[in-house]
């Protein structure tokens, strides 16, 4: 695969999860993690670092557009460039039924999942642009970007929203050869999958028996998912929506 060795990530949700896989398979690249959770991206960095690797820590709030610029500018700051970004924090927020849904959860939802996005693919294609090497963007969608789920309006409106995003910012990207492809996981197990679950009770088995492989992804193998897109082995791909679900939607 890609040599990596000169090149510099930027993870956003890093602290678990999907985010904190795709940390750490970033191979021989320097990697700036970006999570709200202090002691969870230090951990991280020591981690990466024990493993041979380099990584900057950076506490981050994507809702907070302050937040974000900081964070890309400590990212060319440190590493001198940025080549790669994976846009993966994201918020699902309060399971409710839409007569019960706060306007407070629903604003969360789409400042978080969406405009936080928007701000991250702003700042990122600029310090690309800064560089002229090009780069390649992957923002973190969902299953629910392609359909909805009782009492997840705001979380599925949202996920549904990333991919008009994704595919709109590639087309205006690709002549400066930026690449821009977002992933649209389903069942993982990560701790945002066990607060779902718990919110669904009983359904889950029943709607676990769609996925084609009967069993839940690793947050590593979507992590996979991601390092491919962004290498060389994927350059010709763009606009792309890949579903890493088992199966999972296919039945739907």
């Amino acid at each position: 695969m890609t040599d990596m060795s000169q090149k510099v990530a930027l993870i956003t949700g890093a602290s678990s999860g999907i985010g904190r896989a795709t940390a750490k398979a970033f191979r021989g690249a320097k990697v700036v993690i970006a999570a709200r959770r202090a002691d969870e991206l230090a951990s991280l960095a020591k981690e990466i670092e024990a493993a041979g690797g380099a990584a900057s820590a950076k506490v981050t709030d994507i809702s907070r557009a302050e937040d974000i610029e900081a964070l890309v500018a400590h990212t060319v700051e440190t590493f001198g460039r940025l080549d790669y970004a994976v846009n993966n924090a994201g918020w699902e927020g309060e399971l409710a039924g839409i007569v019960d849904l706060k306007e407070e959860v629903w604003d969360q939802a789409m400042n978080t999942n969406v405009k936080g996005t928007y701000r991250c693919l702003q700042h990122e294609a600029r310090a690309m642009f800064a560089s002229g090497r090009g780069g390649a963007i992957v923002n973190v969608g969902s299953v629910l970007s392609f359909f909805g789920a009782p009492y997840a309006a705001a979380y599925a409106t949202a996920k549904h929203a990333l991919i008009g995003l994704t595919t709109s910012v590639s087309a205006e990207l690709g002549p400066q050869g930026i690449r821009v492809n977002i992933i649209c996981p389903g069942y993982i197990d990560t701790p945002m999958h066990d607060r779902l679950r718990s919110a669904i009770g009983p359904r889950y088995e029943a709607s676990l028996e769609s996925v084609h492989l009967r069993r839940l992804g690793r947050p590593e193998e979507i992590a996979q998912t991601i390092l491919f897109l962004c290498s060389d082995e994927a350059s010709y791909i763009t606009g792309t929506t890949l579903t890493p679900d088992g199966g999972f939607t296919l039945t739907l």
